[in-house]
């Protein structure tokens, strides 16, 4: 009974870190913030590496090279930073939209994660991850030019993954998991009254009434909603000989049909009278992607290592975000995303300094999905970055270890052109940054 009671504890401890916390946008909104040890190395050699019980998230295959029992617990400290500069954002026609730019949209996130392995038998084992693999936070002043476009921007996610590995001889390792994750979303905007009344009085007489609002009378709209959805995750490890080895590994995508509520603020009475903007229930559907690495692992002699990894990522299902209202005349929210698969390339390597310490250091291009301009929003503002990485750990105990990671990603600058179905266009570009620091305490049984 002592795993099952060890592992309870686990959930209760990363399900009260994760749930109240936002967390930062990464490739897409993908967060690969699974393990302070890897994070080092700038997640190279993710599926291959096999060096601690963070392999349940990266391949759970690699299991098999662990000991009899050992569970870590992480925390990574994530501050992005995102700048917008105004290129010619205006409103319908051309109306001004203030020269408020939002700030700074980037907050600092806290995303931990929790890894349990245990020994079933001498060729199966058994564990069990929680963490957070999705994730955005952006939120810009409530008067900003692009407040007809989003104002605050929230997801949260926790993962639940138990998982078997079996070693199927001294070469070949198979592992499998099924993953039960939760998601919440947080989206808020401004409502532009005038426009809207103006555009449909000629079809709905009644908002004629409030056709001369003044262009700073602006609604206000919060959708919020949470859902539970479920997949599997596959792993391979094969290896060449003691010091080479190869990894694969797989992760279904998953469906989340959100469930929740549209409230709306500050709405002008003839608009309300007329059926807009009623407080209602309201859902949405998530596909969140699959993913397939391929990672290798080898070490030259006893000081030094490397390690290489290529993950692709199936963001073209992320076609768009539709809301749905289950009341109300302003009909769906539908924002057209048209993402597109990705790659990320990692190389890395590792300098055993003496038997305590062990250094590390990598580099990665990852690859944004979002295809041009026009197709990026200021909820996810993101683009294709570069990341450098350096991370040690250092063993106190044959049972007790500690890892230090930190990375700077230098994304490049991003152009944004997006106008919304009524007319406002915001147009500019965002210079942003993000920097990583991360921690975790591994203990050995």
């Amino acid at each position: 009974m002592k795993p099952i009671r060890k592992i309870h504890t686990l959930i209760l401890t990363v399900a009260s870190l994760s749930l109240p916390i936002g967390t930062a946008f990464g490739a897409g909104f993908a967060l690969i913030e699974q393990s302070a040890s890897n994070l080092g190395s700038a997640f190279a050699g993710g599926a291959a590496s096999a060096e601690d019980a963070s392999t349940v998230y990266f391949n759970p295959a690699g299991m098999t090279e662990l000991g009899p029992a050992q569970a870590i617990f992480a925390l990574h400290l994530v501050q992005p930073s995102t700048r917008f500069s105004d290129t010619g954002s205006a409103g319908p026609g051309g109306a001004p939209l203030g020269s408020e730019t939002g700030g700074d949209a980037g907050s600092l996130a806290f995303v931990p994660n929790v890894y349990y392995t245990h020994d079933l038998s001498a060729e199966l084992k058994f564990g069990f991850g929680i963490n957070a693999p999705f994730g955005l936070s952006t939120e810009y002043s409530e008067n900003w030019m692009g407040r007809y476009h989003a104002i605050e921007s929230h997801m949260q996610s926790v993962n639940i993954n138990p998982s078997l590995a079996y070693e199927v001889s001294e070469r070949i390792s198979l592992g499998a998991g099924l993953n039960l994750q939760y998601l919440s979303v947080e989206l808020t905007n401004a409502i532009d009254q005038a426009t809207l009344c103006s555009g449909l009085a000629a079809q709905i007489p009644v908002l004629g009434a409030c056709a001369g609002l003044p262009t700073s009378n602006d609604g206000h709209a919060k959708v919020s909603g949470t859902s539970w959805g479920w997949g599997t995750n596959l792993g391979l490890l094969y290896k060449i000989g003691d010091d080479s080895r190869i990894g694969a590994a797989w992760r279904s995508g998953i469906e989340h049909k959100l469930k929740g509520e549209a409230e709306f603020d500050d709405i002008d009475p003839v608009l309300r009278a007329a059926g807009f903007f009623t407080d209602t229930d309201a859902n949405a559907e998530v596909k969140l992607p699959a993913t397939f690495s391929v990672s290798a692992y080898h070490r030259f002699d006893p000081r030094w290592a490397v390690m290489g990894d290529v993950t692709w990522t199936q963001w073209s299902n992320f076609e768009e975000l539709r809301i749905q209202y289950d009341q109300g005349s302003q009909g769906d929210t539908v924002q057209d995303e048209s993402w597109e698969d990705t790659f990320r390339y990692a190389l890395g390597v590792h300098y055993r300094h003496s038997e305590q310490l062990l250094l590390r250091a990598g580099i990665a291009y990852d690859e944004t999905p979002i295809p041009d301009p026009e197709h990026r929003t200021p909820r996810i503002p993101g683009n294709d970055r570069t990341w450098v990485a350096l991370g040690l750990s250092y063993r106190a105990t044959p049972q007790l270890s500690f890892d230090l990671g930190y990375a700077h990603l230098f994304v490049d600058d991003t152009r944004i052109i997006d106008r919304n179905k009524l007319g406002a266009t915001l147009e500019g570009e965002f210079e942003s940054a993000v920097d990583i620091l991360s921690g975790q305490v591994v203990w050995n049984y």
